[in-house]
């Protein structure tokens, strides 16, 4: 039952930061996704950097990398971590093809520390922050984009081993 203890909160109910002090350091990396649907012709603009904000890509990866760098700053219980590498990276669902005007633009990110607690957060903050930053720069062109899918894929590293997402 002592596993299934949520360990940000203490005795009385309250919430805490981990004292994470005598936990080993190791290598630690986690992989993390998300989803976004948006019309073709959303699409095309991305893809030909013709969007008049500028390079949607380019921008959402720094903005990704910057987002990940900041984590703790924006969930009060995650501890700041010195990242060793983020990486940010963009593909289209090949499936989408064939679907007409809807296409999928995936997001997929790590992120990797030698520490003594995981990135998990750091990944899913970068993915996270990625994706709203495509939706902000291609807004003007289809406020129906959909984010979906913000989840973590896979994490090593530390005391609970390595894990990976079933689907």
């Amino acid at each position: 039952m002592d596993s299934e203890k949520l360990s940000h909160v203490d005795s009385s109910g309250e919430a805490r930061m981990v004292d994470v002090g005598d936990k080993e350091t190791t290598r630690r990396s986690a992989r993390a996704g998300a989803i976004i649907r948006m019309n073709s012709a959303t699409r095309e603009q991305v893809t030909s950097d013709s969007n008049p904000k500028g390079a949607v890509l380019s921008t959402a990866r720094l903005a990704g990398i910057q987002a990940a760098k900041r984590t703790s700053d924006l969930v009060p219980l995650c501890h700041p971590l010195p990242l060793d590498h983020v990486e940010v990276v963009f593909s289209w669902d090949p499936a989408g093809e064939d679907a007409g005007d809807e296409v999928r633009l995936l997001i997929e990110t790590t992120a990797s520390v030698t520490a003594r607690t995981g990135v998990e957060m750091e990944a899913l903050t970068a993915a996270s922050v990625a994706a709203l930053t495509v939706y902000d720069m291609c807004k003007a062109v289809d406020r129906g984009m959909v984010i979906e899918e913000i989840r973590l894929l896979e994490k090593s590293g530390g005391r609970s081993g390595p894990w990976k997402s079933e689907s």
